[in-house]
């Protein structure tokens, strides 16, 4: 199995567990979601994952059991990242992406059958978040520009749909 095959899977799996043990439709996000919704390969290196914003303050304890429940070991708690061998999964609160990019995270797609439930933002919503994203010194820092690519490459994929 492939690492992109491997880090869906696991998604999913985190998934179909949020949705049933804590009623929480997530947000398929980052580089994982964005490979989904643009059907390119990106390479992904971790799964990121946003969730209504009291799940990591107020409900934060309930919300860490559970990934520990699935082996998730946290990792780091200001990123709220967790780790499973070599499968790493970070946490962020939805309610950011209108603040941050002008998303409305209300209105994102649902993705669902009967085994789980997750929402994704659209290839425009996605280029919202990108372009947002290179004006963050610490995103610029963290990723090395690597955001500066997925611009170029959602502006030529909105240009073209």
């Amino acid at each position: 199995m492939s690492k992109n095959d491997m880090l869906q899977s696991e998604f999913l799996r985190i998934t179909g567990y949020l949705n049933t043990k804590l009623d929480i439709t997530p947000v398929l996000y980052g580089s994982l979601g964005l490979q989904e919704v643009s059907g390119i390969s990106l390479d992904p290196q971790d799964i990121d994952i946003l969730v209504p914003l009291s799940w990591l303050r107020g409900e934060w304890s309930v919300l860490k059991d559970t990934l520990e429940e699935l082996g998730y070991v946290l990792f780091d708690s200001r990123e709220h990242e967790f780790r499973k061998g070599d499968v790493k999964a970070a946490f962020a609160f939805e309610e950011d992406l209108w603040e941050f990019a002008g998303v409305d995270y209300r209105n994102l797609e649902v993705c669902e059958n009967e085994r789980f439930r997750y929402r994704k933002l659209s290839l425009s919503d996605f280029f919202s978040v990108y372009k947002a994203s290179v004006k963050d010194g610490y995103r610029r820092t963290k990723n090395n520009n690597k955001d500066l690519r997925k611009i170029e490459l959602l502006a030529a994929l909105v240009a073209t749909r």
